[in-house]
C-alpha cells in the first residue's frame, strides 16, 4: 500500500544535501565568508515552504509502486523532490525583484533582507546551480541521467518562457487590458505554473522508477497540463473571493494588474459601459478603485461563472483520469492524488 510522505520527513533529507551543497562550494576554496553567506541563502530561500511540489515527488513514486518506499527509494525520491524546490526557490527569489515584492512567506522577500539587495540575483543562480551539483552526486550512474538532466533544463526554460509572456502582458506600471486574451492568459499559466508544479514532479518519479515510456510521458502530460491550468484558474478566483483567513494572504491581483482569469472572464462579457468602469479602476494601487472592480466581478457573477467552469474542467480530468492504460506502470492513483489536493480547495 502506498505512503503519504509527511513535511517532516521530507525536510529532515535536506541537511544531507545542504552538507553535499557546502563541501562542494568548498572544493572551490571559497572563503568562510561566501560558504555562510551560501548556507545562509539555501535556509532561507530552499526550507520554509509547503514543499508541495518537492513531497509530490516521493507521493507520486509510492503511488507507482504501489507501496511504501525502501529507505533508500525515499532518499532519492526526497532529493528529487528538494531539486524541484530548489528549482522553485531559484524562481521566487528571482520573481520576487522583478515584481519589487515585500514579503515572501511572513518575512521579508530575500532581495529586502539586510545586507543582501542585488547580490540576490547571483544566489538565484547559485540555487539553480544546486539541483546539477546534486543531480550529479546522486544519479550520475542512473540509466536516465541524462533524461533527467534535460528534463530540469526543458522546464526551467518552459516556465522563463511563462514568465516573459506574463512580464510582457500584465506589466504593473501600464494598464493596457487590450493586451489580454485568454490565449495569452492560458500560455502564461501552462509554461508559468503546470509543467513544473504539476509535471515536472511526476515525470521525475516515472524516470527514478525507469519507467518514463513515451506513452507514460504522454499520459502524464495530458492530464497534468489541464489540472495545472485549473489549479492557477482557482488561485486566481481565491485571490479575489477567497476568505483572507483562509488563503492566508489578502488578495493583489486587481491592483497588482493582473492577466488574471477573473479579468479575462469580465472582459469577454462586459458592456461598454462596464468595459470603461474596469479601464478606469483596475491596476490601480488604490483601494477604493479595487472595491469599485469587485463590485463589478459581483455585478457580472463571476463566482457563478467560476463554480460551472470548476465542474466542467474537473469532469474533464476525471474523464482522462479514467481512460488511463496502467500497462507500462503508469498508475491513474497519481492523478487522483493530485485532484484530491486541490479540488473545492479553499486556500
Amino acid at each position: 500500500m502506498a505512503q503519504k510522505t509527511t513535511l517532516e520527513a521530507f525536510e529532515a533529507v535536506f541537511p544531507k544535501l545542504e552538507e553535499v551543497l557546502v563541501e562542494h562550494a568548498q572544493s572551490y576554496k571559497l572563503p568562510a565568508q561566501a560558504v555562510e553567506w551560501y548556507k545562509n541563502s539555501l535556509k532561507t530561500n530552499a526550507v520554509g515552504g509547503k514543499c508541495n511540489r518537492g513531497m509530490s515527488v516521493p507521493d507520486s513514486v509510492s503511488l507507482l509502486l504501489g507501496r511504501a518506499l525502501t529507505e533508500d527509494e525515499y532518499f532519492q525520491a526526497a532529493t528529487l523532490g528538494w531539486m524541484t524546490e530548489l528549482l522553485q526557490a531559484f524562481f521566487l527569489v528571482s520573481d520576487d525583484i522583478m515584481d519589487s515584492s515585500i514579503t515572501r512567506r511572513g518575512k521579508p522577500c530575500w532581495y529586502r533582507q539586510e545586507g543582501v539587495g542585488m547580490i540576490a540575483i547571483n544566489d538565484a543562480f547559485m540555487l539553480e546551480a544546486a539541483i546539477y551539483t546534486l543531480l550529479k552526486k546522486f544519479f550520475r550512474g542512473h540509466p536516465r541521467y541524462v533524461d533527467l538532466l534535460e528534463l530540469f533544463h526543458e522546464v526551467t526554460y518552459q516556465t522563463e518562457i511563462g514568465q516573459l509572456c506574463d512580464l510582457l502582458t500584465a506589466p504593473e506600471d501600464v494598464v493596457d487590458l487590450d493586451n489580454f486574451s485568454m490565449e495569452k492568459y492560458r500560455f502564461i499559466v501552462v509554461y508559468k505554473t503546470a509543467y513544473y508544479s504539476f509535471y515536472l514532479p511526476v515525470a521525475l518519479a516515472l524516470y527514478m522508477l525507469d519507467i518514463a515510456t513515451p506513452e507514460n510521458l504522454k499520459q502524464a502530460e495530458d492530464i497534468l497540463i489541464p489540472l495545472g491550468e485549473y489549479f492557477q484558474i482557482q488561485d486566481d478566483y481565491l485571490d479575489n473571493f477567497g476568505l483572507p483567513e483562509h488563503i492566508g494572504k489578502i488578495g493583489t491581483d486587481i491592483m497588482d494588474n493582473k492577466c488574471s482569469w477573473l479579468v479575462n472572464q469580465a472582459l469577454a462579457i462586459v458592456t461598454p459601459e462596464q468595459r470603461r468602469v474596469l479601464e478606469e479602476n483596475y491596476g490601480r494601487k488604490d483601494k477604493d478603485k479595487e472595491a469599485v472592480i469587485k463590485r463589478l466581478y459581483n455585478e457580472l457573477n463571476l463566482e457563478q461563472r467560476y463554480k460551472d467552469y470548476e465542474e466542467r474542467a474537473v469532469g474533464e480530468v476525471r474523464a482522462l483520469i479514467a481512460k488511463i492504460d496502467e500497462s507500462k506502470g503508469m498508475r491513474k492513483s497519481v492523478f487522483e492524488a493530485f485532484l484530491g489536493k486541490i479540488y473545492k480547495r479553499t486556500k
